[in-house]
């Protein structure tokens, strides 16, 4: 990558996707934080230089700079996507550890953060603006949906279907074949063996509904 990145978002997933740059030699310029009481300050070196929306920074991304939304919040997120392609026209880039394992023939989106000792396996398809933390497994033809957050160490067993913004949470098991709903959060340690619906919470082993 020629350019270097400007990193929406200084907490959170932030300091990881810095990492994650430098571990492929990727300059950062700086951050953009929300939180006023973070500029001025530094990150490993790298400035927070200001606002999200602060046009001075934004109109670098594009033309000098390349950009990544670091948020953990799925509605923050969208929106800064959103501004993103509103203002600059441009989508966010990958941010993809040099010690994660991607299949060549695994098909990626835009903006997804995959942290070191991740694995998408073979004809695994991920959306965009996905986050996958250390150490989760993508088995073989899984479809991952947009916005989708997969945990450390999570197991995602083939042919399964993440739907848009799904949360699954660390250490999770989901056996082959089963579908978890637009938005279904899955709690930590739990073990799938049956489809989640649209919305639902689930926990436990084996996993089940939570009111």
């Amino acid at each position: 990558m020629d350019k270097p990145v400007i990193i929406l978002g200084a907490k959170g997933i932030a300091p990881p996707a810095l990492e994650i740059f430098n571990s492929n030699q990727v300059i950062v310029y700086g951050f953009l934080e929300d939180d006023a009481s973070l500029h001025g300050s530094e990150i490993n070196n790298i400035p927070i230089l200001g606002g999200t929306e602060d046009e001075g920074f934004l109109k670098l991304i594009g033309k000098k700079t390349e950009a990544f939304v670091a948020v953990d919040d799925t509605k923050h997120r969208k929106f800064l996507v959103d501004l993103l392609l509103e203002v600059r026209k441009v989508q966010p880039i990958n941010a993809i550890h040099e010690r994660a394992y991607i299949s060549t023939d695994a098909s990626l989106g835009h903006g997804n953060f995959i942290n070191a000792q991740v694995t998408l396996g073979a004809g695994a398809k991920v959306g965009s603006h996905c986050i996958f933390h250390t150490g989760a497994i993508i088995d073989h033809k899984v479809t991952v949906e947009d916005y989708v957050q997969v945990g450390a160490g999570s197991i995602i067993n083939a042919d399964v279907v993440l739907e848009e913004g799904a949360f699954i949470g660390s250490g999770v098991t989901i056996v082959s074949g089963v579908r978890i709903g637009k938005g279904a959060r899955v709690g930590a340690g739990s073990v799938v063996i049956s489809s989640v619906g649209k919305n639902e919470t689930v926990f436990g082993n084996p996993a089940g509904k939570v009111k």
